[in-house]
């Protein structure tokens, strides 16, 4: 597969091939629901929890005797049918995380990379450096490349002029290449790539 490399300022500067077995499969649905639904469970805090019948500091001395009464059978005002009671069947401190294969997850970069293909939402810019780190100039060439929405991904380091310009532009995320993942791909509408994160992704799936 062979595309065009532009500039920030949207010019021309060559063409890349890219590997098929990276940014040509048909993409699965399927692999990218898995991977999504791992990264979010793997990012949620879980700490959320409430009083059970147990963490409450009623009494524990049973209401009014078993029998005679003609009323339920209740013992200590702890029970989750009292006011001031415990929570029955609240939520615990957990580990919302699971399991995903290694090779599942590989794949399913992959597959996320050929979407953006597939569809036309990939461009390849030669280099992300930058003279100073004003957020106008930047917002500017993204015009000119017609980007609004994006996931950018840079080589081993971001450009630390790119990053601070960029950082205050809504909807536009930059990542190094170590930071790319499904996710974000997915939640941007166009992904744009460095010619050093396209060699590092065909040097990571060689």
């Amino acid at each position: 597969m062979k595309l065009d490399i532009k500039t920030l300022d949207g010019a021309g500067a060559g063409s890349v091939e890219l590997n098929e077995e990276i940014f040509g499969l048909e993409p699965r649905a399927d692999l990218l629901q898995r991977m999504v639904r791992w990264q979010l469970a793997k990012r949620r805090a879980g700490t959320h929890a409430v009083q059970n019948r147990s963490d409450v500091n009623r009494t524990r001395k049973k209401a009014y005797k078993q029998k005679g009464t003609g009323n339920a059978r209740h013992g200590a005002a702890s029970a989750p049918q009292f006011r001031g009671g415990g929570r029955a069947f609240g939520p615990v401190v957990r580990d919302h995380s699971h399991d995903l294969p290694k090779k599942v997850r590989a794949l399913a970069l992959r597959h996320a990379l050929s979407a953006k293909a597939k569809a036309s939402t990939l461009i390849v810019v030669d280099d992300i450096k930058i003279e100073d780190h004003k957020t106008k100039g930047l917002v500017e060439r993204f015009g000119k490349m017609g980007l609004s929405n994006a996931l950018i991904i840079g080589g081993a380091e971001v450009d630390v002029n790119f990053g601070r310009a960029a950082r205050a532009i809504p909807q536009i995320d930059v990542l190094p290449v170590q930071g790319i993942n499904v996710y974000d791909i997915l939640r941007r509408d166009t992904l744009v790539l460095t010619k050093a994160a396209v060699d590092a992704l065909e040097e990571r799936f060689k």
